[in-house]
């Protein structure tokens, strides 16, 4: 099997401080949620500051229901980690393809790397998360294009 020319997720290993604004918004939430659950606290308040802070504090639910949805599949970086992991990066892409109105392609992303219903519930919480970042003037980008 031939390992040259396989694709890079986009963002893997990108400096989380070069993500445009949304795209890093989403990321430290994910961060700050995984390192809560990693410690036994409760991880939904974790990210409250910084969407409070960018007036997104709609998002926080559907940021809940979708990482108890990533589960075990997703593991985050500590939120001062440099680089973003590229389980991350599949999920900051499932996010924008979602909010982007392409749900197929961020339907069979997910199914790649979470178990059938655990993608179904990802992408139904990436669906309102998308919603809310929208209408908070955070627009996540289209790395595909």
């Amino acid at each position: 099997m031939a390992t040259h020319g396989l694709p890079t997720w986009p963002w893997a290993n990108a400096l989380a401080e070069a993500l445009p604004p949304p795209e890093r918004l989403l990321l430290d939430g994910i961060r700050l949620w995984a390192a809560a659950a990693r410690r036994g606290e409760p991880p939904r308040p974790a990210p409250r500051l910084p969407f409070i802070t960018e007036g997104a504090e709609a998002a926080l639910i559907p940021l809940d229901a979708l990482m108890r949805a990533a589960g075990d599949a997703l593991t985050a970086a500590c939120p001062l980690c440099p680089r973003v992991a590229p389980a991350e990066a599949r999920l900051l892409l499932g996010c924008a393809l979602t909010q982007r109105g392409a749900r197929r392609e961020a339907f069979a992303l997910l199914l790649q790397h979470l178990p059938p219903v655990a993608a179904q519930e990802a992408l139904a919480a990436a669906i309102p998360l998308g919603i809310a970042l929208a209408r908070a003037g955070l627009l996540l980008r289209n790395p595909l294009r």
